[in-house]
């Protein structure tokens, strides 16, 4: 059976309208997976902001209880006792100079995070054309400029992940695997909408949370009761 007609058989075992609560979403999902792989499971939220604007752009970064799943490649831009410090924590690749200089002539970028010193970054920044379009460069807004270059390395090792609106105001965040139990799951997606309502801009109008879906790599979308209330009240039963 194709993954299109896997997709399709999905799409028939569930009412594609109706808004799930969150702990049913994650059954349904983990259900739903039908790939050979472990699938990522992602949640997607389109949030009442209009990014044209500077101050609606919502983007950071956030730890996850249970991480990810993921095997994240760190690149370090350091030197001295910060790029020691990067090694010691499991950094894939550290460099200064010479990294910059790597990326710039020969298009290495097998990494999936990069992380800088201030003092790096008048070098990184060179790289902005490379790096900016692939979301590699490292942002102050996200931690990923920094001097604590141990506690940013073993974050990110460990799952912390990115976030930050596109266009039309929507954020994808993986929280997970689809063999990551349903507890696990629960508490990674509560952290995502607890940071993003903490991140909320003061000049958002109107409703914030406007949809919430949740879906695995190759399933179907489960959408969720966006409503903030019931999410709590489930985020308040899950850890009781």
């Amino acid at each position: 059976m194709g993954q299109g007609k896997r997709y399709s058989a999905a799409t028939q075992r569930f009412d594609g309208q109706q808004l799930y609560s969150l702990a049913d979403a994650v059954h349904l999902v983990k259900e739903l997976a039908s790939a050979r792989f472990d699938e990522t499971v992602e949640l997607a939220v389109r949030l009442g902001v209009d990014p044209r604007h500077a101050d609606q752009i919502v983007r950071g970064s956030l730890s996850l209880p249970f991480g990810t799943g993921r095997t994240v490649r760190v690149a370090v831009f350091a030197a001295g006792e910060a790029a020691a410090e990067a090694r010691e924590e499991g950094a894939d690749i550290v460099g200064a100079d010479d990294l910059v200089k790597r990326i710039a002539s020969e298009g290495f970028l097998e990494f999936d995070v990069a992380i800088a010193t201030p003092d790096m970054m008048v070098q990184v920044g060179s790289l902005g054309r490379v790096l900016g379009p692939r979301g590699l460069m490292p942002n102050p807004k996200v931690g990923t400029v920094t001097f604590d270059i141990a506690r940013t390395v073993r974050e990110y090792k460990a799952g912390r992940v990115e976030y930050r609106t596109d266009k039309v105001g929507n954020v994808h965040v993986p929280i997970g695997r689809v063999s990551f139990s349903t507890d696990q799951l629960l508490a990674n997606a509560s952290s995502v909408v607890d940071e993003l309502e903490r991140v909320k801009p003061a000049s958002a109008k109107g409703r914030y949370l406007r949809s919430v879906t949740l879906s695995s790599t190759m399933g179907p979308g489960v959408k969720i009761d966006p409503h903030l209330n019931r999410i709590q009240e489930e985020r308040l039963s899950a850890s009781a």
